[in-house]
């Protein structure tokens, strides 16, 4: 990955004041224009300028986790399924909402949620399927390894002190028992070919050479079993090599390969659905006409494999209330993920849908910029509906925030082992809420990104990680916790698969 898109100080002090309306989400955008916004303690822009607006908010949403007003006004002890949607357009208080879930607590329920669901039966995956599952029982060898004495390099196979008659013919890899050898005596041997019978040692090409009669002679100190890879050096039949739970690596292809294996017992992968919604998006050529060019439909997919999951299907279903009910309750998937219809507006139908089918809704809203608006429910028993913000960004922090805990645990995945970096530029943050922030990792420190609106996908796409900003901001030279994204952890070429 490259710095395009690190913002130097002198990039920010050119940006400060400067940040588009299309950077902020539709609330803070509401809120500026109602004149509630305010400026971050001690002031101050964020990466690509601008400041974000202070506690005034702009639509509401279903009741969070905590409780809800009941129908005579009486506080309900309902946890996270709520009433129904708040009247469109209803501000927030100018304070924390209650409604929602800490962006720490949501993670913690979206794995908790999968953790309630029954073990799935393992698959038996051939090689070239498995890679990225997750073993379900441990590998042992099913052979030594190497399975017969084999030469470490090329060069010869000799027997007994030197110098030695070459004899005619070897040893390449691949041939089966070649000829044994007597003192005195040399042959050509390949890289991996089987050991003759008898051979003290192996003489490298570049350590050989022949006098006048051909007879070949070592140009420094030879010793016993010099080169010789013994049989079950690395492992002997019926050895333990790796552990259930491990994650299948090109390395661990290979190793199972070698040690015998054609297929291996793996936990498999969790499916998903993914329904687009929104009748604004285009699934080819330039904007027009009002409308945009869907970005979460190619996305997804993919990001989605990288997660551990299987994409069983992927449906735009626009703003159709009826298909998108259609489309749940026929859905088998482990888990649907929908983009958009979250809010509260005319056509975001995510919610009440969920209401009609007698969804149990876990999180109601979390507080994190951006991508506030996500939600996670339970639709059956076994299955679970991660529903994220329209906005490309937004939509990415639900997929860190609400469906990688969920399907981590459905592919069982191990954790990812957190860390922190010091921030090379301050980060403001929001009053209330974590950011998640796009940076690069530049040597010791992270670098944050501009471009990092609700709507914007160019700081993430130059990311390496998302930083963890909590309420208030960070200076540079605090530390951030850092997520990293799947290209940046694993390479495209495994996580991707």
């Amino acid at each position: 990955m490259t710095a395009r898109g690190a913002q130097t100080g002198e990039d920010a002090g050119k940006a400060a004041g400067t940040r588009d309306t299309e950077d902020l989400d539709v609330e803070e955008a509401l809120a500026l224009a109602n004149g509630s916004a305010g400026h971050f303690p001690g002031g101050g822009d964020l990466p690509g300028g601008g400041h974000l607006p202070g506690p005034g908010f702009g639509p509401g949403r279903l009741p969070g986790p905590g409780p809800a007003p009941a129908a005579d006004g009486a506080a309900s002890p309902g946890h996270g399924t709520g009433s129904g949607p708040l009247p469109y357009g209803t501000p927030y208080a100018s304070q924390a909402d209650p409604r929602t879930t800490s962006w720490p607590r949501a993670r913690e329920i979206a794995g908790r949620a999968a953790r309630g669901i029954a073990r799935r039966s393992p698959v038996s995956a051939v090689l070239d399927a498995a890679l990225g599952l997750v073993l379900a029982e441990p590998v042992a060898a099913l052979t030594d390894l190497p399975s017969f004495d084999t030469s470490a390099m090329d060069g010869w196979a000799v027997a007994g002190p030197g110098p030695w008659d070459v004899r005619e013919g070897g040893s390449l890899a691949g041939d089966a028992q070649p000829e044994p050898l007597t003192d005195g005596t040399a042959a050509r041997i390949a890289t991996g070919a089987r050991i003759p019978q008898d051979t003290t040692a192996v003489l490298r090409t570049e350590h050989g050479r022949t006098d006048a009669k051909g007879r070949l002679h070592s140009v420094r100190e030879l010793s016993h079993g010099q080169d010789i890879r013994p049989r079950g050096q690395e492992c002997r039949s019926g050895e333990h090599l790796l552990p259930a739970g491990t994650l299948v690596t090109p390395a661990v292809l290979g190793l199972a390969a070698a040690a015998g294996y054609d297929t291996l017992t793996a936990v498999p992968r969790p499916r998903v659905d993914v329904f687009v919604l929104g009748d604004e998006l285009l699934t080819e050529g330039l904007p027009r006409d009002g409308r945009i060019r869907d970005a979460l439909g190619p996305m997804l997919p993919s990001w989605l494999r990288a997660l551990g999951a299987e994409v069983a299907a992927v449906r735009r279903i626009g703003d159709d209330a009826k298909a998108l009910q259609k489309a749940l309750s026929r859905s088998a998937a482990d888990l649907i993920v929908t983009t958009g219809g979250t809010a509260a507006g005319p056509v975001d139908h995510v919610r009440p849908t969920l209401h009609s089918l007698g969804a149990d809704l876990l999180v109601d809203g979390v507080d994190v910029r951006p991508g506030h608006p996500m939600l996670l429910a339970r639709t059956k028993e076994d299955q679970h509906l991660v529903g994220l913000p329209g906005n490309p960004l937004a939509a990415v922090s639900g997929l860190i925030t609400l469906a990688e805990p969920l399907l981590r645990v459905l592919a069982a995945r191990p954790a990812p082992e957190p860390y922190t970096l010091p921030l090379r530029d301050g980060v403001h943050g929001h009053p209330h809420d974590t950011r998640l922030v796009p940076s690069v990792l530049r040597g010791d420190h992270a670098v944050p990104l501009r471009y990092n609106g609700p709507a914007m996908l160019r700081g993430v796409a130059a990311a390496d990680a998302l930083a963890v900003v909590p309420a208030g901001g960070l200076r540079a030279g605090q530390e951030a916790e850092l997520l990293d994204l799947p290209w940046a952890a694993a390479g495209i070429g495994v996580c991707f698969t």
